[in-house]
């Protein structure tokens, strides 16, 4: 395992992040969930991502619970706040300080922590002032339960307001969670160049576009028994996407490109993201112990120019770069 800095500070992370979106709580039961999370452990892996708003709650207790027992300081565990929890009554969602401040004390109490490495606005709140919503981040900091503040899905506008507030108040915005794999690329015009100089990294969500990019789709052959697509639990609604024949054509053309560099193409399409030099770690999760060994293969993978030349050719004009897809719910989701 390789670790980087997230943005412009001196906390140090894995390449590679454990994420429990659709899995802990939901897809997997938690005794295959805990094997997963110390197989992490056991491949390198030190830090953690989940939020509030997965399995509603059930998440993070089962992340809690299966680092138990684990050295705190080793580990960097992130969490979210945004989405609406428990039984999603008008106060239950957004960044009211209200809502956050009832969120990190909950999210701590399921993680078994004192302090999360990492507290992320899971997306932007039009609905209250950022002032606000600052400065409930702000005083969170403050107390000791969060180290830094993070941001997931903000456009670049969107940075450098939550980013000059959160310098004007003395605390640090180092991060934003966006999706980013080579079919989505909507971070690339904007977000990116901002967050550079902003001093903002990128912990990107969906490496490998729900499963697409790992070439277990195949065109006129039905899903595999067991995979994404298969998922009546809101997976098969994620991939849905990009299950047409136009992706998984141009998909099928990266098997060789990954089998010149030996390479699984889950780990091709890892490599690449992280050949993005914003991007501070992959979030990858897991169904199954024995796929964090093969993910984390893709740690300190470097693809030359050649290679990302080839890729870019294989998929065309297929991948959206529209900045504008770069959003947030113009009104809370309840």
């Amino acid at each position: 395992m390789e670790f980087r800095y997230l943005g412009n500070s001196g906390l140090k992370i894995s390449e590679i992040t454990y994420g429990n979106w659709l899995t802990h709580g939901s897809q997997v039961e938690n005794d295959i969930a805990t094997k997963s999370v110390h197989a992490a452990l056991d491949a390198g892996i030190s830090t953690f991502d989940t939020a509030d708003v997965y399995a509603n709650t059930a998440a993070e207790q089962v992340l809690g619970d299966a680092l138990a027992g684990q050295r705190r300081e080793s580990v960097e565990i992130f969490t979210k706040v945004y989405f609406p929890t428990g039984p999603k009554g008008h106060n239950d969602t957004g960044l009211s300080r209200k809502h956050i401040m009832e969120s990190i004390n909950g999210s701590l109490t399921r993680l078994g922590t004192d302090y999360v490495d990492l507290y992320q606005a899971h997306r932007y709140d039009y609905e209250t002032p950022l002032e606000e919503t600052m400065q409930a981040f702000a005083d969170i900091v403050r107390a000791g339960k969060a180290l830094y503040i993070g941001v997931s899905e903000w456009n670049a506008d969107q940075l450098r307001a939550g980013h000059y507030l959160a310098r004007d108040l003395g605390i640090q915005l180092i991060s934003n969670q966006p999706q980013y794999n080579m079919l989505w690329r909507v971070i690339e015009p904007q977000v990116v160049p901002t967050s550079k100089e902003l001093g903002i990294s990128q912990i990107v969500w969906s490496p490998i576009a729900q499963g697409v990019l790992t070439g277990k789709y195949k065109v006129g052959q039905p899903a595999p028994a067991g995979s994404r697509a298969t998922d009546d639990k809101g997976g098969a609604d994620m991939i849905s996407r990009y299950l047409n024949d136009e992706t998984l054509t141009a998909v099928a053309k990266l098997e060789p490109i990954a089998a010149d560099l030996d390479l699984t193409m889950a780990q091709l399409a890892i490599a690449w993201v992280l050949a993005n030099d914003n991007v501070a770690t992959a979030l990858v999760g897991a169904s199954r112990p024995e796929q964090i060994a093969s993910n984390v293969a893709a740690a300190g993978v470097k693809l030359d120019a050649e290679v990302l030349d080839r890729i870019d050719e294989a998929l065309g004009d297929l991948p959206e770069t529209d900045p504008a897809k770069t959003k947030s719910p113009e009104t809370r989701i309840v």
